[in-house]
Protein backbone atom coordinates (compact mmCIF):
# COMPACT_ATOMS: atom_id res chain seq x y z
CA UNK A 1 0.00 0.00 0.00
CA UNK A 2 1.50 3.19 -1.08
CA UNK A 3 1.96 6.35 1.08
CA UNK A 4 -1.31 8.15 -0.84
CA UNK A 5 -3.53 4.84 -0.03
CA UNK A 6 -2.25 4.67 3.65
CA UNK A 7 -3.42 8.64 3.98
CA UNK A 8 -6.58 8.28 2.99
CA UNK A 9 -6.99 5.19 4.93
CA UNK A 10 -6.06 7.74 7.90
CA UNK A 11 -8.80 9.90 7.19
CA UNK A 12 -11.15 6.89 7.84
CA UNK A 13 -9.69 6.60 11.14
CA UNK A 14 -10.25 10.08 12.23
CA UNK A 15 -13.72 9.65 10.58
CA UNK A 16 -14.60 6.42 12.76
CA UNK A 17 -12.66 8.43 15.78
CA UNK A 18 -15.74 11.08 15.16
CA UNK A 19 -18.06 7.89 16.05
CA UNK A 20 -17.05 7.52 19.63
CA UNK A 21 -20.25 6.81 20.41
CA UNK A 22 -21.32 3.25 20.39
CA UNK A 23 -20.78 2.41 16.07
CA UNK A 24 -21.40 -0.52 15.23
CA UNK A 25 -18.54 -3.36 14.95
CA UNK A 26 -16.69 -3.46 11.49
CA UNK A 27 -17.58 -6.88 10.06
CA UNK A 28 -14.57 -9.75 9.80
CA UNK A 29 -12.56 -9.29 6.37
CA UNK A 30 -9.93 -11.24 4.99
CA UNK A 31 -6.71 -9.59 4.01
CA UNK A 32 -4.32 -6.97 5.44
CA UNK A 33 -6.03 -4.58 8.02
CA UNK A 34 -6.51 -1.27 7.19
CA UNK A 35 -5.03 0.16 10.16
CA UNK A 36 -8.29 1.27 11.76
CA UNK A 37 -7.73 0.03 15.35
CA UNK A 38 -11.10 0.92 16.95
CA UNK A 39 -9.78 0.15 20.70
CA UNK A 40 -7.88 3.09 20.90
CA UNK A 41 -8.83 5.71 22.94
CA UNK A 42 -10.84 8.84 21.20
CA UNK A 43 -10.12 12.66 22.35
CA UNK A 44 -12.56 15.44 21.11
CA UNK A 45 -11.81 18.75 21.81
CA UNK A 46 -13.92 21.87 20.75
CA UNK A 47 -14.82 25.20 21.78
CA UNK A 48 -18.48 23.81 21.97
CA UNK A 49 -20.40 21.25 21.87
CA UNK A 50 -24.50 21.06 21.42
CA UNK A 51 -26.40 17.51 21.94
CA UNK A 52 -29.86 17.64 19.94
CA UNK A 53 -31.53 14.95 21.79
CA UNK A 54 -34.76 14.65 20.36
CA UNK A 55 -33.06 14.86 16.75
CA UNK A 56 -30.36 12.50 17.97
CA UNK A 57 -27.19 14.64 16.73
CA UNK A 58 -23.94 16.37 18.77
CA UNK A 59 -22.34 18.65 16.90
CA UNK A 60 -18.88 20.38 17.91
CA UNK A 61 -17.77 23.62 16.70
CA UNK A 62 -15.03 25.58 16.66
CA UNK A 63 -11.22 24.74 15.97
CA UNK A 64 -12.43 20.98 16.45
CA UNK A 65 -9.65 18.17 16.92
CA UNK A 66 -10.43 14.66 17.04
CA UNK A 67 -7.78 12.15 18.18
CA UNK A 68 -7.48 8.65 17.94
CA UNK A 69 -3.61 7.19 18.42
CA UNK A 70 -1.17 9.00 16.23
CA UNK A 71 -4.29 10.04 13.67
CA UNK A 72 -5.35 13.73 14.65
CA UNK A 73 -8.46 15.58 12.62
CA UNK A 74 -8.94 19.28 12.40
CA UNK A 75 -12.42 20.79 11.26
CA UNK A 76 -14.47 23.84 11.95
CA UNK A 77 -16.97 21.93 13.13
CA UNK A 78 -17.69 17.71 13.40
CA UNK A 79 -21.88 16.45 13.75
CA UNK A 80 -22.85 12.85 15.03
CA UNK A 81 -25.94 11.53 13.77
CA UNK A 82 -26.92 8.95 16.52
CA UNK A 83 -30.10 7.33 16.02
CA UNK A 84 -30.89 4.78 18.79
CA UNK A 85 -27.46 5.61 20.13
CA UNK A 86 -25.38 4.19 17.42
CA UNK A 87 -23.26 6.46 15.44
CA UNK A 88 -24.55 6.14 11.77
CA UNK A 89 -23.62 9.15 9.79
CA UNK A 90 -20.11 11.89 11.01
CA UNK A 91 -19.99 15.40 9.03
CA UNK A 92 -16.97 17.35 9.46
CA UNK A 93 -17.08 20.54 7.68
CA UNK A 94 -14.56 23.80 6.89
CA UNK A 95 -11.45 23.43 6.33
CA UNK A 96 -11.07 19.47 7.30
CA UNK A 97 -7.12 18.69 7.16
CA UNK A 98 -6.42 14.96 9.22
CA UNK A 99 -2.93 14.52 9.86
CA UNK A 100 -1.44 10.94 10.35
CA UNK A 101 2.11 9.49 10.22
CA UNK A 102 1.36 8.40 6.35
CA UNK A 103 0.72 11.74 5.42
CA UNK A 104 -2.22 14.35 4.91
CA UNK A 105 -5.89 14.48 3.62
CA UNK A 106 -7.52 17.97 3.20
CA UNK A 107 -10.56 19.21 1.91
CA UNK A 108 -13.62 21.44 2.44
CA UNK A 109 -16.13 18.49 3.85
CA UNK A 110 -16.06 15.36 4.44
CA UNK A 111 -18.50 12.34 5.29
CA UNK A 112 -18.26 9.24 6.64
CA UNK A 113 -21.48 6.71 6.49
CA UNK A 114 -20.95 4.28 9.07
CA UNK A 115 -23.50 1.44 8.14
CA UNK A 116 -21.75 1.41 4.33
CA UNK A 117 -18.32 1.84 6.00
CA UNK A 118 -17.97 4.66 3.51
CA UNK A 119 -15.53 7.62 3.36
CA UNK A 120 -16.35 10.60 1.37
CA UNK A 121 -14.19 14.43 1.03
CA UNK A 122 -15.60 17.03 -0.56
CA UNK A 123 -14.14 20.15 -2.12
CA UNK A 124 -10.30 21.22 -2.81
CA UNK A 125 -9.10 17.43 -1.75
CA UNK A 126 -5.44 17.53 -1.75
CA UNK A 127 -3.46 13.98 -0.11
CA UNK A 128 0.32 14.87 0.62
CA UNK A 129 2.93 12.38 1.58
CA UNK A 130 6.49 13.87 1.31
CA UNK A 131 7.17 15.64 -1.61
CA UNK A 132 4.53 14.17 -3.44
CA UNK A 133 0.89 15.42 -3.75
CA UNK A 134 -2.05 14.56 -5.57
CA UNK A 135 -5.29 16.74 -6.28
CA UNK A 136 -9.25 16.48 -7.11
CA UNK A 137 -12.87 17.53 -6.01
CA UNK A 138 -14.33 14.49 -4.99
CA UNK A 139 -12.31 11.33 -2.52
CA UNK A 140 -14.33 8.44 -1.73
CA UNK A 141 -12.95 5.32 0.13
CA UNK A 142 -14.59 2.11 0.95
CA UNK A 143 -13.34 0.90 4.27
CA UNK A 144 -14.66 -2.30 3.67
CA UNK A 145 -12.10 -3.15 0.45
CA UNK A 146 -9.62 -0.34 0.86
CA UNK A 147 -10.67 0.85 -2.40
CA UNK A 148 -10.13 4.87 -2.94
CA UNK A 149 -11.06 6.77 -5.82
CA UNK A 150 -10.25 10.37 -6.32
CA UNK A 151 -12.00 12.25 -9.23
CA UNK A 152 -12.24 15.77 -10.67
CA UNK A 153 -14.98 18.04 -11.69
CA UNK A 154 -14.69 21.36 -13.76
CA UNK A 155 -14.22 23.51 -10.92
CA UNK A 156 -11.30 20.79 -9.45
CA UNK A 157 -8.50 22.90 -8.65
CA UNK A 158 -6.29 23.66 -5.39
CA UNK A 159 -3.95 26.28 -5.48
CA UNK A 160 -2.60 28.33 -8.24
CA UNK A 161 -3.07 26.21 -11.70
CA UNK A 162 0.33 23.84 -11.69
CA UNK A 163 2.37 24.33 -15.22
CA UNK A 164 1.35 21.82 -17.46
CA UNK A 165 -1.71 20.52 -15.54
CA UNK A 166 -5.20 21.06 -17.46
CA UNK A 167 -7.93 22.14 -15.01
CA UNK A 168 -10.65 20.08 -14.66
CA UNK A 169 -8.53 16.69 -13.85
CA UNK A 170 -7.08 14.61 -11.30
CA UNK A 171 -3.54 15.70 -10.57
CA UNK A 172 -0.58 14.06 -9.12
CA UNK A 173 2.98 14.77 -8.48
CA UNK A 174 5.06 12.33 -7.39
CA UNK A 175 9.02 12.87 -6.42
CA UNK A 176 11.56 9.72 -6.58
CA UNK A 177 13.54 9.21 -3.86
CA UNK A 178 16.96 10.10 -3.84
CA UNK A 179 19.17 7.23 -3.67
CA UNK A 180 22.82 7.69 -2.64
CA UNK A 181 25.40 7.69 -5.12
CA UNK A 182 27.32 4.88 -5.29
CA UNK A 183 30.67 6.59 -4.83
CA UNK A 184 30.70 9.06 -2.71
CA UNK A 185 32.80 12.10 -3.84
CA UNK A 186 36.35 12.02 -2.16
CA UNK A 187 37.58 15.00 0.01
CA UNK A 188 39.57 17.37 -2.29
CA UNK A 189 43.43 17.58 -1.10
CA UNK A 190 45.97 15.07 -0.69
CA UNK A 191 45.34 11.25 -1.06
CA UNK A 192 45.22 9.62 2.70
CA UNK A 193 48.94 7.89 3.49
CA UNK A 194 48.75 3.98 3.55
Amino acid sequence: MNGFAASVLALGIAAMAMGAVQSAPAPARSGPSLGIDSNQPIAVNADSFLADLNGETGTYTGNVIVTQGAVRMHADEVKVTVPGGRASRMEATGHVVVDSPSGQAVGDAGVYDVPQQVLRLTGNVVLTKDANVMRGSALEVSMATGIARLTAGAQAQSGPPQPGQPQGRVQGLFVPQQRPSANPPQPSGNPPNP
